[in-house]
């Protein structure tokens, strides 16, 4: 249950399952179940629940849900935005299942009661809210009282996550089939609350028709592309990362990255560095090498050694056109490369320049930007791509125009290829949001390309990974903290390869 659906393409998934025999009543029905079972098994104690139902199938769902929680003994009053001879189809039929009052939700005194079934506006929303419909909202969010939201708290936007004008925040969001990436997406994650996904019989034939080319990153996306070691095999196998560094004074990211590419399986890692910083690099590393490789024309002698199959670029390795030159050198021989921070920067408001010599040279590249590097990369000469409200669809743009695969770093990270594939990933604690965690990041990247992994798997991997290390590490947790917990997390992913 990966595959991530927007509210267009669960509409289409819903229509192939109507059209193959279920009707949609009979869905509205399960759903409407599935919401009644979650409120019941948490609310037995509960004097009064508000059950605030909208115009659509939203509504519809509620009214299934104030029908069934009514026969499980509850007290229950619902309140409904619009007029009730207004519903149509499937949400009429529910209402007249109902039996009981439809009063005006602007009539409820929401004081009164212990809990809220928020099914005012599912998904589907996507423009602000205004007037009575904002209010009730505004309302809702302000009575304090614990609210479960039907397929997504009212407001919330389900392509996006964004808020349109006003939205809940909800203690637990009941959605059905597949989660929508409004969801995992930042604002709309915090909203939800806890996200409980119900099977109302939409088959998985019918998901893939819908043609979702968005998923929840997880293991089992990548777990069967990760290479362990062998017993008849060695290091070399498993590949050999190349991290540049930058000037004496300023080694430390290399050197976070370097030790977490080696941490997260890399054979044989080594730090191609400027004279002046091969001293300091060789006093604080250990099973990590380095190398002296001054400029282009250094690293491009380096990686004449053919065994060095992939290398990073930008942790702290300057801005400007030496490491342009780098970049460039290092792409002519056919590495797969790993542009982070630095490497970015020394393309801002210059896109248009990385993108031809991406195309030009012919390199596979993976781009880690956060979102202010993002903003300064393409805020001259492509704004119309930071012009797209949805993170996806802006990752996904950026990816095709480059012809990379970005990340696009965050809370709710999200990875796209150029052929339109992308992931969001949610398993990233706020503790990691700190000095030298993208460092980090980049080196394991650079490590699961090594491995032979193609750009968009690796990059997932190592988020993932990244994510699952901070986790580890816990509250209070510095960047080089994740080094040794990414041993934990590989060692977990070892033994769940095992087991598969």
């Amino acid at each position: 249950m990966l595959e991530l659906l927007t509210p267009r393409e669960m509409a289409e998934a819903d229509r192939l399952t109507i059209e193959d025999g279920t009707p949609g009543i009979e869905l509205m029905e399960r759903a409407g179940a599935a919401v009644a079972e979650a409120v019941y098994a948490d609310c037995k104690s509960v004097a009064e629940i508000a059950v605030v139902c909208g115009p659509g199938n939203n509504g519809g769902d509620g009214f299934v849900a104030a029908r069934l929680l009514r026969e499980h003994g509850l007290k229950v009053s619902l309140f409904l935005l619009g007029a009730r001879d207004a519903l149509k189809g499937d949400a009429a039929i529910a209402a007249g299942r109902w039996g009981g009052e439809v009063l005006p939700v602007a009539d409820a005194d929401f004081s009164r009661f212990g809990l809220i079934v928020d099914a005012l506006f599912g998904g589907g929303l996507s423009r602000d809210l205004e007037g009575e419909a904002r209010e009730a909202v505004e309302r809702m969010d302000s009575a304090g009282l614990p609210v479960v939201a039907v397929d997504l708290p009212s407001g919330i936007d389900g392509a996006t996550g964004q808020v349109r004008g006003a939205a809940v925040r909800a203690k637990k969001t009941l959605t059905f089939c597949r989660m929508k990436p409004g969801h995992l997406l930042l604002p709309g994650r915090v909203h939800a609350g806890e996200i409980i996904v119900a099977g109302i019989g939409i088959s998985d034939d019918a998901v893939m028709q819908a043609g979702s080319r968005l998923t929840r990153n997880s293991p089992d996306e990548f777990l069967a592309k990760l290479r362990w070691p062998r017993i008849d095999g060695h290091k070399y196998q498993r590949g050999h990362a190349v991290v540049v560094s930058g000037p004496a004074y300023a080694t430390g990211a290399a050197r976070l990255a370097a030790t977490a590419a080696l941490r997260a399986g890399a054979g044989l890692v080594t730090v191609a560095a400027p004279k002046a910083a091969v001293p300091v690099l060789a006093a604080s590393l250990t099973a990590v090498m380095v190398r002296e490789a001054s400029g282009a024309a250094g690293l491009k002698k380096l990686l004449a050694d053919k065994r060095m199959n992939a290398v990073l670029l930008g942790p702290a390795q300057g801005v400007g056109k030496a490491t342009v030159a780098a970049i460039e050198a290092a792409g002519k021989t056919g590495r797969p490369l790993v542009l982070d921070a630095d490497a970015i920067s020394s393309f801002t408001g210059e896109s248009g320049k990385l993108a031809k010599l991406l195309k030009l040279n012919r390199i596979r590249a993976i781009l880690t930007p956060h979102e202010g590097e993002f903003a300064r990369l393409f805020g001259s000469d492509s704004a119309e791509i930071l012009g797209i409200e949805s993170k996806v669809e802006r990752v996904r743009a950026a990816a095709k125009f480059l012809r990379a695969v970005i990340v696009l770093k965050g809370a709710d990270t999200v990875v796209a290829a150029p052929d339109g594939r992308a992931t969001i990933s949610d398993n990233a604690p706020p503790w990691l949001g700190t000095a030298g965690s993208g460092d980090v990041l980049a080196g394991i990247i650079v490590a699961m390309l090594a491995h032979g992994m193609t750009g968009f798997d690796a990059a997932n991997a190592a988020v993932w990974m990244h994510g699952e290390a901070a986790r580890v590490a816990g509250p209070g947790m510095i960047s080089e903290d994740l080094l040794p917990a990414i041993r934990t997390v590989v060692a977990g992913l070892y033994q769940r390869a095992v087991r598969a």
